[in-house]
């Protein structure tokens, strides 16, 4: 069943800060309307829904706006408590589900850097990147099917960028950082299939090309 709501995003095709919004609105059934922005070139409604960051994604709800994705999840997850919740129901489970969001926060820019640099400092963010995603195979994932359990969950959607992007960024930046032998990140690896199987995930149309060729784009400004 359709919630239908006075709701409005606004998102980036390239964003997987926006994606997060998206599959938590369509996993809970809320209707939206998505407004595409160009980043490059701002619109006046964004810089005034978000004149601080002046980032995607912003959601507007009855005519107020929400920043952050973080911060978004958490504004979805009150205000429609009832429907496929996405933090679990048990306070200590609950509070792990929060850390792991909080550790995705804090530590996916640090992911990302290898996509961003060059020479050493390439070679140095890749492998740091690495130990991340270590963590997240030894300690966030352990024997669970999701880092919430046995649902997606807040933390999954904050992670969603590796099963969904980081190929992506792999080959724009011409650096592999999960590596491809099946003895690398194998719960990671069934946790990215997992997420992608999802039907929320499967009927998202990703333009594989086009998102490529722009991560190339913004590379070279980051490295130039």
């Amino acid at each position: 069943m359709e919630i239908k709501e006075d709701l409005k995003l606004i998102g980036s095709f390239a964003s997987p800060f926006v994606y997060r919004i998206i599959w938590a609105l369509n996993l809970k059934g809320v209707e939206f309307e998505y407004v595409e922005e160009d980043i490059l070139n701002k619109s006046q409604m964004l810089l005034k829904c978000n004149p601080v960051h002046k980032k995607v994604p912003v959601l507007i709800h009855r005519g107020k706006p929400i920043a952050e994705s973080a911060v978004i999840l958490e504004y979805i997850e009150e205000t429609w408590p009832g429907v496929r919740c996405l933090l679990p129901k048990d306070p200590y489970e609950r509070s792990a589900a929060r850390f792991w969001v909080k550790f995705g926060e804090d530590k996916n820019r640090s992911c990302y850097m290898f996509f961003m640099t060059a020479g050493e400092k390439q070679v140095k963010a890749a492998r740091e990147a690495r130990e991340i995603l270590s963590i997240l195979e030894s300690e966030g994932l352990k024997d669970k099917k999701y880092f919430g359990g046995s649902e997606v969950g807040m933390a999954d959607l904050i992670f969603s960028w590796i099963p969904c992007f980081l190929d992506m960024l792999e080959e724009a930046s011409g650096v592999k950082v999960m590596g491809e032998s099946s003895e690398d990140f194998p719960r990671l690896k069934a946790w990215c299939q997992e997420f992608r199987d999802m039907d929320v995930v499967k009927n998202t149309k990703f333009h594989r090309q086009e998102m490529v060729a722009y991560y190339k784009r913004r590379r070279l400004m980051f490295i130039s």
